[in-house]
């Protein structure tokens, strides 16, 4: 099944992905128990077959799990698809829990690089993202560690996430950032105020993750749903029983734009993300082709100007409860 999917180009970088990519971390890790690796191999290909070309995986995801299974899965396509990874995080060496806190130290930064080269099966990383800014080391020796790389040609482009406007204009000063990685999405907004003017004024494309609110704003979640203790969303304040049911509102109006476009609250979410700029590539993630093939007809649907002011209006007025990481979480977000 071949759908045409659009192109976008990540900002002025000559970078070209397909409109929507496709989020890989919850098929092994972060969103309840780890899918089936012979069904994730088989939808990450399907997801090739309809056009996307462009994978998001990261050390950190498993650890290590995910990268080995988006670098299996993409092996017979490596010259059709673009992959993204990150560095950043420290692992536990004994395997404990996902992470035991921050390290993008330079030399750190070329470990992982190389051990990401491996896993993913590639000669290159297309974009080579710092996961979360590490506040002990200048972001300018970050930038300079992957201006190495790119040097050797072991990366391609250079990315960050969930960096804030000041860090960026610094890493981009030493070497040009291709792409932003943070959260955006109609239920999450901050990034209007001072991040999306950074990327247009310095010509940086915009990846949103949890394009559609952590899968809240499909409309398949309500206050009843309850979390295996392997979701990370059981622990995050926004998905508290009380909040979800307060944040229907959102969906609500979502799925009333929907019936108006013959589409679902997951497609118009998306949509309305692709509306926002031509150099906005969301990366929605999932486990099943249903909803790959769900998520992917949102590139079809063109919000005009009329429904776009509607949907920003009433969604301006709905107040989202909760926060949208836990205390511990929150700590990580240095921008």
């Amino acid at each position: 099944m071949e759908t045409k999917i659009q192109k976008r180009k990540l900002g002025n970088s000559n970078l070209e992905v397909s409109a929507l990519g496709l989020g890989c971390m919850g098929m092994s890790f972060g969103l309840g128990p780890a899918g089936d690796k012979k069904e994730m191999i088989a939808l990450i290909r399907a997801a090739v077959e309809r056009g996307v070309t462009f994978f998001d995986t990261a050390e950190v995801y498993g650890p290590f799990v995910n990268e080995e299974l988006v670098g299996e899965a993409l092996a017979p396509f490596r010259d059709k698809v673009v992959i993204a990874t990150k560095f950043g995080f420290k692992v536990d060496p004994k395997g404990g829990p996902q992470w035991i806190g921050l390290d993008s130290r330079p030399e750190h930064i070329k470990q992982v690089a190389e051990a990401s080269l491996k896993r993913l099966r590639i000669d290159a990383i297309d974009l080579l993202y710092q996961h979360r800014v590490d506040p002990e080391v200048p972001i300018e020796d970050v930038a300079g560690a992957v201006k190495d790389l790119i040097r050797e040609g072991k990366v391609k482009h250079f990315g960050m996430s969930e960096a804030g406007a000041k860090t960026i204009r610094r890493a981009h000063a030493v070497l040009p950032v291709t792409a932003l990685q943070s959260e955006y999405s109609l239920w999450w907004r901050e990034p209007e105020a001072e991040i999306i003017p950074t990327l247009e004024e310095l010509g940086i494309g915009f990846v949103p993750f949890s394009p559609l609110g952590k899968g809240f704003l499909t409309g398949k979640i309500n206050e009843n749903t309850s979390f295996d203790k392997t979701d990370f969303r059981s622990t995050v304040p926004r998905f508290s029983p009380e909040n979800r049911k307060a944040n229907m509102a959102m969906v609500d109006l979502l799925a009333k734009v929907a019936l108006h476009k013959n589409a679902t609250p997951a497609q118009i979410a998306l949509a309305w993300l692709l509306a926002q700029k031509p150099w906005i590539v969301p990366i929605p993630g999932t486990k099943k082709l249903d909803r790959l093939d769900e998520n992917l007809g949102a590139a079809a649907i063109v919000l005009n100007e009329d429904e776009l002011h509607e949907l920003e209006t009433a969604a301006a007025k709905i107040q989202v409860q909760g926060n949208r990481y836990p205390d511990s979480a929150a700590k990580l977000i240095n921008r």
